[in-house]
């Protein structure tokens, strides 16, 4: 598989449209990482981070049919691709080899 650059909060975003499922749109994607980080977070980052993963093909977007309690606005819906789940898998076991063994350090400091 090709490396992809990602940052931190693009592997937040991919996480939380993980657990979120196919078809989830960016609301529910900033609670997610509000709710399991603590963490506030910019509507605006979000939309900047799913710009990017699409850019790099690892989600796919579509947009609904208008919604009335959006004053006829379109979602904007999105759908991991395959690409980024096998990334998100790479990155879970590189980072699990290098956490193995640090309990006693951090501990010690």
């Amino acid at each position: 598989m090709s490396r992809k650059s990602l940052g931190e909060f693009e592997f937040l975003v991919l996480l939380a449209l993980l657990r979120l499922g196919d078809g989830t749109y960016g609301v529910p994607i900033i609670q997610e990482i509000e709710q399991r980080t603590g963490r506030t977070v910019a509507p605006a980052a979000v939309y900047v981070a799913l710009q990017r993963l699409e850019k790099k093909g690892l989600i796919t977007t579509w947009l609904s049919d208008p919604q009335p309690e959006r004053r006829g606005k379109p979602r904007r819906h999105i759908r991991i691709r395959p690409e980024a789940i096998e990334l998100l898998k790479e990155s879970h076991r590189t980072f699990t080899r290098m956490w193995a063994g640090l309990e006693p350090i951090l501990e010690e400091r």
